[in-house]
This record gives structure tokens, sequence and C-alpha cells, in this order.
């Protein structure tokens, strides 16, 4: 065949799709992936740093972001391509990249909260009908769920039932084999990866997630048992994957089964994040106004000094301190002491739940909006099937049930560490020759209990008896 006849033939017009990656950083069980992979002949994988939410990130979370982000770009250069990562507002980079690359079409798994969905459908309005969703973030997507009257349930236990029994939607999760493009595009920033030695190497990518998956299945069974003990390694510590989507929710679903009481009760928790994820879907106020309005009425003190006090871990309540230590320190805290530390701010201090919750969501690592501001809401008793008003948690009691030897507190309030498994849970009982053998000078080395718990709960009962009209 000589070359004019190759030149007469016909050619194919090459199908190039874009993948918008944003809380999904894996290849494997990735619908909006495998979509786009399976139907193109080349495929771009576009990361956009967005400083509207990375600026606004701790420190911990930037780290794990670009954690993530380099292992996932390794993962895409041993298939012969290359991550794409942009800096700037994705309302603009989405378009102007697809446009640029003549991209037939963009997947993207999309998300729940009051940025994402306008911010979405802002990009699929300049790209008419050239974008694909997925829900590759969720175990069943909003509307998948629902009662008889074809509602979403506003209390847990029945949307679990539904949610229990409800088929998983079929989606594309086998890669296809499409061309990866090499572009690197602007590329990632530089954090400093520095952790605090106490909160344990933390390795990015799908990979290092599967390793935490396959710990955690050595221990699931116990789950029920050490789940609420925060000095021991009994949670999953798999939070963070799932924020950022390193792992899927439904791979772990399937993988953990519920073949024990332990496993039922992990695979529960996945029904918990669906439900506030379609919680959050339907009531985009949910950051900024109560589920129950009347509780908006609430006169919060909403004190300064106590607030930092709060913030800092020097609040003379050793379970308290510990657990915004531990978040200060690492970015994470263990969840029944984020109960704790929640009931005391809200209940204790009588400060606006949404402060507490904005900390949290700025610190911490595995920060989710609806499953922060569910649970924000579930402490202060203003959400759906939240804990009622007047349950007020006795941070004293939480301590010696849960952190009984005192281990936690010694490993995040170490200037208490001196003193025995009694006293240090309230080292203002403590006698003074205790306190000093053990190095503890109240007001100095170790503060004062900023409240009197017995007078906090009467004063919060108060002032929610008022805003309900029930004084």
């Amino acid at each position: 065949m000589c070359l004019g006849d190759i030149q007469s033939m016909p050619m194919t017009a090459s199908i190039h799709h874009l993948v918008w990656f944003r809380r999904d950083l894996r290849l494997g069980d990735n619908p909006a992936w495998a979509a786009a992979t399976q139907r193109s002949d080349e495929v771009t994988a576009l990361f956009v740093l967005d400083p509207a939410l990375f600026d606004r990130a701790g420190p911990y979370r930037q780290q794990a972001l670009v954690a993530h982000l380099q292992a996932l770009d390794t993962q895409l250069r041993e298939r012969g391509g290359r991550l794409r990562v942009e800096h700037g507002d994705p309302t603009v980079v989405v378009p102007a990249v697809a446009d640029s690359l003549h991209a037939d079409m963009v997947h993207r798994n999309t998300d729940t909260t009051p940025y994402a969905v306008p911010r979405d459908q802002a990009v699929a309005a300049k790209l008419p009908g050239r974008v694909q969703t997925h829900w590759g973030t969720l175990v069943h997507e909003p509307g998948r769920v629902l009662t008889g009257k074809g509602t979403l349930s506003k209390v847990f236990t029945p949307f679990y039932n539904v949610w229990n029994k409800t088929e998983m939607s079929p989606w594309a999760t086998d890669p296809g084999a499409a061309q990866i493009a090499d572009q690197a595009g602007t590329g990632l920033p530089n954090r400093d990866t520095a952790q605090d030695p106490r909160s344990g190497d933390y390795p990015g990518g799908e990979e290092a997630a599967k390793d935490r998956l396959e710990d955690f299945l050595g221990r699931i069974d116990d789950y029920l048992d050490t789940r609420d003990l925060p000095a021991i390694d009994g949670t999953s510590r798999l939070s963070a994957d799932l924020r950022f989507g390193t792992l899927s929710p439904r791979e772990i679903a399937v993988v953990v089964g519920e073949t024990t009481a332990g496993r039922r009760g992990f695979v529960r928790q996945l029904a918990w994040r669906d439900w506030y994820a379609h919680l959050l879907y339907q009531n985009p106020t949910m950051p900024n106004a109560a589920i129950k309005p009347e509780y908006d009425k609430v006169a919060w003190r909403n004190d300064a000094d106590e607030f930092q006090a709060w913030k800092n871990g020097a609040t003379g309540y050793p379970i308290v301190d510990a657990g915004m230590r531990q978040l200060l320190h690492t970015g994470w805290m263990h969840n029944r002491v984020r109960m704790i530390v929640g009931s005391f701010l809200v209940k204790d201090l009588l400060i606006d739940w949404r402060k507490g919750e904005r900390w949290f969501r700025h610190l911490l690592v595995d920060a989710d909006m609806s499953q922060n501001v569910g649970n924000w809401q579930w402490v202060a008793g203003c959400g759906t099937d939240a804990a009622p008003y007047f349950r007020v948690f006795n941070p004293w009691t939480q301590s010696r049930k849960f952190d009984a030897d005192g281990d936690y507190i010694r490993t995040w309030v170490p200037e208490l560490a001196g003193l025995n498994k009694k006293m240090i849970h309230e080292p203002h009982l403590a006698p003074p020759l205790d306190l000093a053998a053990a190095g503890v000078v109240l007001g100095d080395s170790y503060p004062h209990p900023i409240v009197n718990h017995a007078f906090a709960r009467d004063r919060v009962l108060a002032a929610y008896k008022t805003a309900l009209g029930k004084d």
C-alpha cells in the first residue's frame, strides 16, 4: 500500500474523556474513572486545587490531600499517564480544560455539600450535554433510601432498616483500556509533611488505604467492645480514607460484611454516613441553621476566653483537654472523645454548636461537612434523631468509664502523667501532697476547671427550656 492510499483512508475521530477527581482519589471501584476509561480512547485525569477549600483547611488535611494526590499521580504514571493538577476556581478551570482538550465528556462523582452542588451545576451549565455524574462517594445515593411515603426518614433506625435491604445501584467498576494523558498541569504545592509522632504514620493513596482496611479487618470483630476506648486502637481509622475517597464505601461494606456483631456494627456506621449526606443534600442550610428551628432561639453565652481555652485544651477537664490537644497535634480525635468535647462546649460552656463545628471542620483530617454538621447537631440536640436537649454528658463520668486507667489522658496531657488512675480524671480533687508528688501545680502547670459542671448543667437546661418555651 502506497502513502497516498494511506492518506486517502477515512480517519476515525479519537474520543477523549476527562475525569474530574474531587473526593474520589482512587482508581479502583470508581465509577467515574471506570466509565471514562471504558468509553474513550484517551482520558485526562484532572484535579483542581480550589483555594476556596484548600486555604480553609488545616495543615494536616492539606498535607493529607497532597499525599493522596501524589500517590494518585504515581498510580497514573505506572499506567503511562499523569494526574493533571490545576489551581483556581473549578467553575472556570474545568470548562476551560475540557474545551482546550475538545473533551467529549466530563465525568465526576457527585458531592452533597451546599458548596459542591451549585459549583457542579455551574460547570454543567457551561458544558451542556458533556457532563456525566456518578455517585462513587456513598453506598447509596440520595433518593435511593426512602420511607414508604417516598420521603427521607428523619429518624435513623427506619432509614437504616431500608438502607440495609436496598440493592446497590449498578455502576462500572473495572477501568478500561483508554490511554491516559500525561500532562501534569500546574502541579501540587509543596507542603511540610512533619507530623506529631503520636499521630502515627499515615501514608497517602489507595494502596495505603487498603493496607489500613486490611489492618482493621484483623480487629473488627472486637469493634463493639473497643470502639469507645480512646487509649487503644479500637476504631477503624478509615474516616479520612472515606473523606478523600481513597477507599470506596461500597467496597468497604462488601469486604467487611455482616457475619459478626462487630462487622454489623461497623457497616451501620456507613449507613449513618449516608444518612447525614442525604440529609445535607436535602437541607443545604444545615451548617448554619438547626434542623429543628426552635433551637436557634437558644441564648448562647459564646464567651471568647472559654472558647479559646476549649480550643487549646486548657479547660481543667483532663478528658476534654486530651481530646482537644489530640486534634491540635494530629488533626484527628477519637470518636467517643468528639462527643465528650462537643457536649462540653455546647452544654457546659453554652457556646454555639456552630463554632465548634467550624473549628472541627478546619482542623480535622477527616472533615466531612455532612458528618461533622450532623454530629454537632446531634450533640446540641437540634438535629434529626438527635440526643435530647436534657442529655448532658458528665465529663468526669465519661472519663472514668472510657479511659479508666487514664492512659489516653497521660498521652495528651503529660503534665498529669504522675497522678494515679483515680486522681488523673479530677486533679482538682487530688490531695495537695499527691499533686506535689506528681509535679502538678493547679493554676500553673495545669488549670483549674473553668466551669463547675453541676452549675453548668442547670444553666444550659434553663437556657434550652426558655428557648423551647418550656420554662
